[in-house]
């Protein structure tokens, strides 16, 4: 394999699992090829297996390093720039390395116009959308008396060999797919690449003769890069990759990775093929699983696939799955899949991209290679425009929505999310929609749509009853501040219909109210300062058991260990309420007082006290908001000590606020004996012209003044 890949990953895996079942003799040989793997780790996975390099041929490179790449940075003009720059200094062709699309169209247009349609440059762009003959133009060598100007993604990193290149161009920039297991999605996220990639990219300028590489960025950047990029493994799609172990028959624990699949992700990736119909309520491999998993193709469009065809819809699903497996074949036009078909089928022609019709209808006759058999349960209208949206609803029924207002553009999905139309389409004039192609930015929460089609809710009757379930919830009627029952109809998280309940059943009413309090926040409890203040006092001495010896007897009564805990303290207490008011009659003292055992609630007294006594005999309230807790007191209730008071068996001095007889701050400190050194005097002179009673001593701690004399 010359890089990591998902599935290289797998094959490994399986491969080395297989040689663990079958012990032939002479044992399975495994030998592993790459130019960028990290042999050391593969060699540990392999048993300690030998390394064998070989170096090849390649002519040296002269990098050439640009200034430091800014965060944020627009990078086309430093590629024109680049690109002129290497066109004036050096001979033979240039290959430049972009992210993306849009770049390589930028620069594209950028070069066109600083060239001014010089005949002997000739720009080529290379990447996955081009048509056929677009991407031989661009590999092939040119021709005599002419050099190319070759802008890639990184499909030319390892993949393709480009006659004639001697100059490589990096902008240092990779468009990698990202999943998101929240929202079951993948995004395209630009990033910085990895050392072992510029090297492969660099190494493209030294295949025929000495070369040379431009790097956009600075040699010190460049020892920040992460020395390889991250596995495909550890942020894709896991969903093929669960059914494959599903048909193996194997958990992920159970193989020998390099990385394994990050548990969070497989966990999705099970969640959808059960929803798929991939695998049984125990989790094995279904019947319908075995069919997905024989067709060379994501999940989700081999359950597409195997729906279409038993309802005698397997032409339509074939061009669909051809759809959903290119990138769109439309440029604008909105996102209307059914234009889409027209387009495949050469009823239009408007906005086609050429290249990305031919394979896309390439991949359409694969598919129906694959489909076998007559329909099991074909329907009697299959020329019907609904049938776009069912066998989306098959492959996507995460992203079912349905608009939040009449003809507005927001929708919500059935996994919960959000979704909107960035500019007016179409589609919404439709109340229901499924979602085919979705995408935001980083750290946006709406996606965007890109391609849907509309869905006849009536199908949830019939040949989507699959995808509909029942579901009995207690809710709070947020206007009447009162708990109803009523069991619903759902896909997912959207409701279709509800009816009121008579009765609450105790334990789902119990829950319920829970779920509010988790949704709401403790602040629906009656809290008031003291308990606040009980709270912090308990929070204080197990930060300092954890700093001093890693563990604590003081329970975790924050705020985030209440809620998560929320079954095992509040329950009981709940019997009596069913509207929102009834949470302020709870005696949330005795509740929370429960927590601690004995004789932890005499230590709290002792350790963390509330209040502390000052020589002038008053007992001042500590503030435990803070950490250490606050004293707040009277400079002259102060007279006759010497230190700072400590609690918590002498672990921490209090923090001293140290006012005027009238309240007003004068001094912070944690450190009482050095005020009295160091900073006492000055603060005596402030307030003796004031108070000329209270502040003649200037050794205050040394004679304590009479309780009776101080003014209060």
């Amino acid at each position: 394999m010359c890089q990591r890949s998902l599935d290289a990953d797998l094959a490994l895996a399986l491969t080395l699992n297989g040689r663990e079942l079958l012990r032939d003799e002479p044992p399975l040989k495994v030998l592993v090829m790459s130019a960028t793997l990290e042999g050391e780790r593969l060699a540990a996975l392999l048993g300690e297996a030998p390394v064998v390099r070989s170096e090849g041929r390649m002519f040296p490179v002269d990098i050439r390093w640009g200034r430091a790449a800014q965060p944020g940075e627009f990078i086309e003009p430093r590629v024109q720039q680049a690109v002129l720059q290497a066109l004036a200094e050096e001979s033979g062709s240039v290959l430049v390395f972009l992210p993306g699309q849009a770049e390589i169209r930028r620069v594209h247009e950028g070069l066109r116009e600083a060239l001014g349609g010089r005949p002997e440059v000739l720009l080529c762009p290379l990447h996955g959308e081009l048509d056929l003959a677009a991407q031989r133009a661009a590999i092939e060598p040119a021709s005599r008396g002419t050099r190319k100007v070759v802008l890639a993604t990184n499909i030319a990193e390892t993949s393709l060999t480009i006659d004639g290149v001697r100059v490589v161009i990096d902008a240092g920039l990779a468009r990698v797919p990202r999943f998101d297991p929240g929202s079951g999605m993948t995004r395209l996220e630009t990033q910085r690449i990895s050392r072992a990639s510029a090297t492969q990219r660099a190494g493209r300028a030294g295949r025929l003769e000495p070369g040379v590489c431009y790097r956009l960025w600075s040699e010190s950047q460049h020892e920040q890069l992460p020395a390889y990029g991250t596995a495909e493994i550890l942020q894709a799609d896991l969903a093929g990759l669960a059914l494959q172990l599903a048909r193996w028959g194997v958990a992920p624990e159970e193989l020998a990775w390099l990385d394994a699949p990050p548990a969070a992700a497989y966990a999705q990736a099970r969640e959808l093929l059960g929803r798929l119909g991939a695998l049984y309520a125990s989790g094995a491999l279904s019947a319908h699983g075995q069919a997905m998993a024989e067709l060379p193709t994501h999940p989700r469009i081999a359950h597409l696939l195997l729906r279409g065809q038993a309802l005698g819809l397997g032409e339509l699903a074939c061009d669909v799955a051809a759809l959903l497996g290119e990138r769109d074949i439309q440029r604008g036009g909105g996102a209307d899949l059914h234009s889409r078909l027209a387009l495949l089928a050469g009823e239009a022609r408007t906005g086609a991209s050429r290249g990305a019709v031919q394979r896309a209808r390439q991949l359409a006759r694969q598919f129906r290679g694959y489909l076998r058999g007559a329909a099991s349960e074909a329907v009697v209208d299959p020329g019907h425009p609904r049938w776009l949206g069912c066998l989306l609803a098959f492959a996507y029924p995460d992203r079912i929505a349905r608009q939040r207002r009449a003809g507005g553009g927001d929708y919500r999905l059935a996994n919960g999310r959000a979704a909107q139309f960035g500019e007016p389409d179409s589609l919404m004039k439709q109340p229901w929609l499924v979602i085919a192609d979705l995408g935001s930015r980083q750290g946006q929460r709406e996606e965007r749509i890109y391609l849907a089609a509309e869905l006849d809710p009536r199908l949830f009757d019939t040949v989507l009853a699959e995808q509909v379930s029942q579901r009995d919830e207690l809710q709070w009627d947020e206007r009447e501040g009162v708990l109803r029952a009523e069991r619903q109809r759902r896909v997912g998280e959207l409701v279709l219909s509800s009816e009121a309940l008579p009765g609450l059943d105790e334990a789902a009413r119990s829950q319920a109210l829970l779920g509010l309090v988790r949704r709401k926040g403790l602040e629906l409890l009656p809290w008031t300062p003291e308990l606040r203040q009980w709270q912090a006092r308990i929070g204080l001495l197990r930060r300092l058991d954890l700093e001093d010896k890693g563990e604590s007897e003081w329970p975790d009564v924050s705020d985030a260990a209440l809620l998560e805990r929320l079954e095992e303290w509040l329950p009981a207490y709940l019997g009596k309420v069913t509207r929102l008011a009834h949470f302020a009659n709870l005696d949330l003292a005795s509740i929370l007082a429960g927590l601690l055992p004995w004789p932890l609630p005499q230590r709290l007294d002792e350790w963390a006290p509330k209040t502390l006594e000052v020589p002038s005999g008053s007992r001042i309230r500590l503030d435990y908001s803070e950490t250490p807790p606050i004293l707040a007191v009277r400079l002259q209730e102060l007279f006759g000590l010497g230190d700072t008071p400590r609690i918590a068996q002498g672990r921490l001095a209090v923090k001293l606020h140290l006012l005027s007889p009238a309240h007003r701050p004068v001094q912070v400190t944690q450190d009482l004996a050095n005020f009295w050194r160091s900073t006492y005097a000055e603060v005596r002179k402030d307030l003796k012209g004031r108070y000329p009673k209270l502040f003649h001593k200037l050794d205050p701690w040394v004679e304590s003044l009479n309780n009776k004399k101080i003014d209060r």
